[in-house]
Parts: C-alpha cells; structure tokens; sequence
C-alpha cells in the first residue's frame, strides 16, 4: 500500500486525471445497474415493488420514461457503453503514464549520476548502473500500471457494492466481510511475492554487474582457457534468479487456484443467505446474485493486481534509492568566476589523501600556456589523480590550484571543464561511426569540426583512407582500429569542442615505437597552440616535452634539461630520478 501511495504522491496529475477518469466509470456502470431489478421485475411479469424497484421506477417516469424491457435494457448497455468510453480513455492515460514514469525515473537517475562527484564513480560497478536505467526502470513503470488497476477495481467494487447495499444491505455486508477475511487470509501469497521480487531485484542487479565485469575481460579469460570459471559463476547466479522466479510463479497461480473455489463458496452462501434467511424477493435474488458474484471476483482480481505490483515494487524502490545515493553525492559547485587561460597554472602547497592514504604534501607545479608538460614518476604516486585535480574531479585538501591567478575553487567548474580536452589512459571508443565517436552526440558540433579535429590530431590522412571515411564503424571499443589509430580518435574526440588546455593519461602505454613517435610529434606541434599536460613513464612522451616534473613522496621536482644532451639517455636519466627519490 506504501508503494500504491507513493506512486500517486510522484506523480499527483496524472494519478489523478486516472482517478477522476475511473470515478466517471464507476457512475456510468452504477446508474446502469440500477435497471437491473425493475428490468427483471418486468421480465417475469412483476410490478418492480420493491423499495429499490419503486424508486427507479418512479425515478424514470418522473423524467417522462415508461420503464419498459427495452427501455430498461437500453439503459444497461448505454451505461455499459459510456463506461467503456471513459475507461478506454484512463487506460490510455494509464499508458501514457507508464512511458512517462519509466522516461522521468532514467533520466531523475542519470541526471544525478552525472552530476555526483568523481569518488562516487569509483565506487560504483557499471553493470548495476546500466541494470537501474534499463531493468529496474521499466518493471518500476509497471508497477505504477498495477497501481492504476487496483484502482480502477476498487472503484468497480466501491460501485458494485453502493448499488448491493440499496438492495440488501444485511446480504451485502456479510459478503463483503466474509470476503475481506478470505483476503487476508490468502495474504500470506501476497507477502511471499513481495519477498521474491525483492530476491529478483538484488539478483538482477548483482548478475549484469559480473556479467559487465566478465565481458569487459573476456578476452584475457578466453586466452588463459579460464572462461569456464566465469561460466560457472554466471551460471550460479542465473539459477538463483531462476528459483527467485519460480516462487513468485508458485505464490501467483496458488492464490489463482485457491479464489475460484472461495468465490464460488461464497457466492453459494450468499444466495442461501439472501433466500432462506432474508426471504429477498425473486428478483431482488437475481440481482444480488449477480453483484455480489461479480463483487467478489473483482475483489479477487484486486489482490491479484495487488500481488502484481509487491513483485514490482521493489524495483521501484531500488530505483529510488540509487538516485538518492547519487543525488547526495552531488559535486559542490560553488565557483561562479568565468576562467581565463592566457598566464599559466599553478598548484601551490598542494596536499591530497584518500582517506588515510596520503598521495600529495606541499605539491607545488607551474605551467606555462602554450607548452608541452609531462608528470612522470612510479605507479601509484598520484599522476592522474593531478589530473583530477586540474579538471576539479578532486578537490585538494590544503594549498590551492590557480588559473591565471585565481583559485579554481573560485571558478565555474562547467565553464572550466569546457575549456578542457581530456584523454584517459584507456582508450574506449563507442561501438558507432568515427563521426559519432568524435561529436559524442554535442548539439553545437558539426561534420566541419571533427573534420578539423582529426587534421590537429594528425588522424586525417588513414580515416580519409577508409572506405567509409568519417562513417566507419570502429567495432566493440574501437577493435577494428589499431591502437595508434584509437589513440588519434582520442585525441580529435578531446580537440573536437576547440579546448584551450589538453589533459592527457598514459597517451602511449599501449602503443608501439612507431605508433608513440606519432603521437609525440602530434602533442609537439598541438603544444604551438595548446596548453599540454601529459601523465608518462614513457621516455619518448617525456623526451618530447618542453617541461618534466617527477612526482615523489608527495611532491614534485622540476627536471632540469640540458640542451643538445642525448634525449634517449635523458630521459631514462628522469626516470631513474623519479624511481630513485620514490
């Protein structure tokens, strides 16, 4: 009932176009079954005196209306026929409702996850990200759809049972209290339900989050001949979700088999009721007959609905809680200067931990624009996370980084951000064309720019040479590239919006001398116009550079170069210092 309330209280406009669209329906279909009895009355040759028969009648011949079977009958089905109507519209409603409910949970869900911190990401396995948007989404738009049904049957219900009280009250009310005890009875199903849409929810999740895991290494397992393992454990999982969906199939078609011999226990007793203890008139039997039969089974179908939506539900809450978590792990933005990049960058007495890990104490870097810098040093001396830093992924703990002589914390992040073309260690091209891997879908980019793009990135001459030229599908994360060729993608994707300032990870980690020669010669000649920053332990990326500083101990030291030295021995010369002082 909590989930029942909520989804009305999200969406209060549409719950309640749906509502009021129902309630028509349920007056229709009520003002049409008051014609049942005198209708029947008639049909047996009777005068309709009962009180109920009385008033209908008096009723319509007060309008100018002889209550003859045909008139009677054309009330019924016209009832019936504008009911039809107006539950067609809600039903439509409650469709378009549904669409709408699973578009706002995908896009309340992703618009809070791009808007939470960097540290969030890190925590959060990407198969359960991708399982939120798309499975728990649409199960938790259904459940608002069972919602709509239990409301529109309890309508039915509350209308069915108004016109059986005018009837027979005593009858009605022992009916509907016999019912509601055989209800509650039969909730335990219910419950039992809940409980394995909840076990399904945590699967499904838990199931797309290795399947994710598996497929992203599938590769490296499939050569090692250890694929098998992986096999196995999806094989496990799948079977767990297997039982899960077996005992909500167990509690739905047992609560099935179990009502129809209730309903017509009950509808038995009714009649016994009705004919023996109240001594009901013939027609008025027939009537009460027919309602309370039909009361029953629509409360029967309620608490199937019912039981529809507590396997639902929780995918819904799941959904809920995932956008909660995002949202509260939302990036500060409290900049609101417009940055400028004409001077340099600064980092002054910089220090940064993860939690009890100390990576920077009194970091202290300067960058001059339009230059070619390189950070190097061993892994896990904290090389990218300075370029979380400078794009403002990470906030330093103490010190300030300065933009032209302003702090960063001062700036607007976005503006920032879109002055920045960034190039991550891992090279991830989209499963599309060249085109689309470049634009990224931006609104403001055109063929034009990615057309210059590639020509900054040195990529121009072998994409022009495909035969599809910017419309070639690259395959599954850029496969059908080279890595040279991926890396160039890359870096036209990060030239693509006109930055100011490139930000580069381990441009050259996997790439062959040739391939990494290119790309050195590119950063060299993008350095005329760019401000470039490049994370290496390279010595080709390193000896290419303008500037070199070495990270140790939670600190950076300034490389001196000295000209017309033998770049090769150099630069494994700046290495060894960075090793050296780790």
């Amino acid at each position: 009932m909590r989930t029942l309330l909520t989804y009305s209280m999200v969406f209060p406009r549409r719950s309640a176009y749906v509502l009021l669209a129902l309630l028509a329906a349920g007056i229709a279909e009520g003002l049409s079954l008051t014609a049942l009895l005198p209708l029947i009355s008639i049909a047996i040759g009777g005068t309709g005196d009962s009180d109920i028969g009385r008033v209908i009648v008096g009723t319509l011949q007060g309008i100018g209306i002889t209550p003859t079977i045909g008139v009677m009958l054309l009330i019924i089905v016209g009832g019936m026929l504008v009911k039809s109507l107006i539950l067609l519209l809600a039903n439509r409603q409650v469709g378009y409702t549904v669409a709408h409910v699973a578009t706002t949970l995908r896009l309340d869900f992703i618009k809070a996850l791009l808007a939470s911190r960097w540290q969030y990401y890190l925590r959060q396995p990407i198969g359960s990200l991708a399982n939120s948007v798309a499975t728990e989404a649409y199960r938790a738009a259904n459940g608002f759809e069972h919602s709509a049904n239990v409301l529109a049957l309890s309508m039915q219900v509350l209308v069915y049972s108004v016109v059986a009280l005018f009837i027979s009250w005593q009858a009605t009310l022992t009916s509907l209290l016999i019912g509601m005890i055989l209800l509650l009875a039969l909730h335990r199903l219910v419950r039992a339900t809940r409980r394995a849409g909840s076990k399904q929810t945590h699967l499904i999740r838990h199931l797309l989050t290795y399947l994710s895991d598996i497929l992203n290494s599938v590769k490296s397992l499939k050569a090692m001949g250890r694929d098998n393992v992986a096999d196995a454990i999806l094989r496990d999982q799948t079977q767990q979700l297997e039982k899960a969906t077996r005992r909500e199939v167990m509690s739905r078609e047992a609560l099935l088999a179990l009502q129809e011999p209730i309903l017509a226990a009950l509808t038995a007793s009714g009649l016994y009721l009705a004919l023996v203890i109240w001594e009901l008139s013939l027609p008025e039997v027939m009537v009460m007959a027919f309602l309370l039969t039909r009361i029953l089974g629509l409360l029967n179908k309620t608490q199937r609905r019912f039981q529809q939506l507590t396997a639902q539900e929780s995918a819904y809450w799941a959904m809920r809680a995932a956008t909660e978590e995002a949202q509260a792990a939302a990036e500060r933005t409290t900049g609101t200067l417009q940055p400028t990049l004409q001077q340099g960058i600064s980092l002054k007495h910089v220090s940064f931990d993860y939690g009890t890990k100390s990576i920077f104490r009194d970091l202290n870097i300067e960058i001059s624009v339009k230059s070619f810098t390189t950070i190097t040093g061993t892994s896990g001396v904290g090389k990218s996370t300075l370029l979380d830093l400078l794009c403002g992924l990470a906030e330093p703990k103490s010190g300030e980084i300065l933009i032209d002589g302003v702090s960063l914390h001062d700036i607007n992040l976005r503006l920032w951000r879109y002055m920045i073309g960034y190039v991550s260690q891992e090279t991830i091209l989209l499963h599309d064309t060249i085109l689309t891997n470049i634009l990224v879908g931006a609104p403001d980019l055109a063929y034009a720019d990615a057309e210059r793009a590639l020509h900054q990135a040195g990529a121009w001459d072998f994409v022009s040479a495909l035969p599809e030229g910017l419309h070639t599908v690259v395959g599954e994360r850029g496969g059908l590239l080279s890595g040279g060729q991926r890396q160039r993608i890359a870096i036209a994707r990060a030239l693509a919006h006109q930055p100011l300032f490139l930000l580069l990870d381990e441009p050259t980690s996997a790439l062959d001398p040739d391939s990494e020669q290119i790309i050195c010669e590119t950063l060299q000649r993008l350095a005329q116009n760019f401000t470039i920053i490049a994370v290496s332990h390279q010595p080709a990326v390193v000896n290419a550079a303008d500037t070199v500083y070495a990270l140790s101990k939670g600190k950076a030291e300034r490389i001196q170069r000295s000209p017309g030295s033998d770049s090769h021995s150099e630069s494994l010369g700046i290495l060894n210092v960075a090793a050296d002082n780790t």
